[in-house]
């Protein structure tokens, strides 16, 4: 058996492990959620988001399902409420600030908070072995900015409690530091992003923008960026690396306001957004985001998953 066939045997039995611990119900001790938890999950219409917010409903969580489009949304919704699960829609842009302070005020106004937040929403535009960035400010925009601009609009609305409040973002291996085949080659941005220590928002910033910069004067093929989908690779490295930096800002919130946070890859998932071409059923791809929003003994924060086990950025 060579290497290849070896990895693919290892994947599959990874994944027929984690098909046996679904199936295994939380027992009481361990649900430190009722009804009254609120999970936010946008981007919910469709897709892994759906799926997402179908798991976390049938294990008994209140979930608010988000959309840019209302009809879409209204329409996930009676799919989930037929069903008999606790689900509600409120419209949501998570680029628009006018629709983000909508969304707050009826959150606070409906439940007077929330408990997990999951960050799915996002675009890409480039497919098989295309790589274009005719997209990419919008890519950086919705899946970095628009990311980062949900987690700063309801961390003032996570409610208190022993368990800890949960964020959740959906990312990508592609969006690895230190990928042999997608990483940046460029050691000086490299390095800034590593350093978990002196990371900074406006570092984070500073980097999405100088590749929409190379981009608008045609030098960004030079400029050590990811050679895989470019856009989306970097707007999903910068959600990893903010993750990063929020987990060592609520490391200092007092026990009882608890903030984790941390992201995870779905893998390469049968969805719109990958034209159907992915090999990962939406059940396994919204699995990972599940385990992390509910974990019984929540102590990991600013880490990065796939198929329930830390791996690295």
């Amino acid at each position: 058996m060579d290497k290849k066939e070896r990895a693919k045997e290892k994947k599959e039995k990874r994944r027929q492990e984690i098909s046996l611990l679904r199936t295994i119900p939380y027992s009481d001790h361990q649900r430190w959620w009722s009804s009254e938890t609120i999970a936010v999950v946008t981007g919910a219409n469709r897709g892994i988001g759906f799926e997402i917010a179908h798991q976390l409903a049938s294990h008994g969580v209140t979930v608010v399902v988000t959309s840019r489009e209302t009809a879409v949304g209204e329409e996930a919704v009676k799919v989930f409420q037929e069903g008999g699960l606790n689900v509600a829609f409120h419209q949501l842009d998570i680029v628009d600030p006018v629709s983000i302070q909508t969304f707050c005020d009826w959150i606070k106004e409906t439940y007077g908070g929330l408990d997990i937040l999951i960050n799915n929403a996002g675009v890409n535009f480039n497919f098989g072995k295309d790589n274009s960035v005719e997209f990419s400010e919008m890519v950086i925009q919705v899946n970095y900015f628009g990311t980062k601009n949900m987690i700063k609009a309801l961390t003032p609305l996570m409610r208190p409690s022993p368990a800890g409040s949960r964020i959740v973002s959906v990312t990508s291996r592609l969006g690895r530091l230190n990928s042999k085949r997608n990483g940046i080659s460029n050691v000086a941005v490299r390095e800034q992003l590593e350093n978990v220590d002196s990371l900074s928002e406006e570092v984070i910033d500073k980097t999405m923008n100088t590749f929409l910069e190379q981009v608008k004067d045609g030098t960004w093929e030079s400029g050590g960026w990811p050679h895989v989908f470019t856009d989306y690779s970097l707007s999903k490295l910068a959600v990893n690396a903010y993750t990063r930096l929020m987990a060592r800002i609520f490391e200092e919130r007092p026990e009882g306001q608890k903030i984790y946070v941390n992201c995870y890859c779905p893998g390469w998932v049968k969805t719109a957004m990958t034209g159907w071409a992915g090999h990962v059923t939406i059940e396994e791809a919204a699995d990972t985001a599940v385990w992390l929003a509910l974990l019984p003994d929540q102590f990991v924060s600013g880490k990065f998953f796939a198929e329930r086990r830390e791996i690295n950025f």
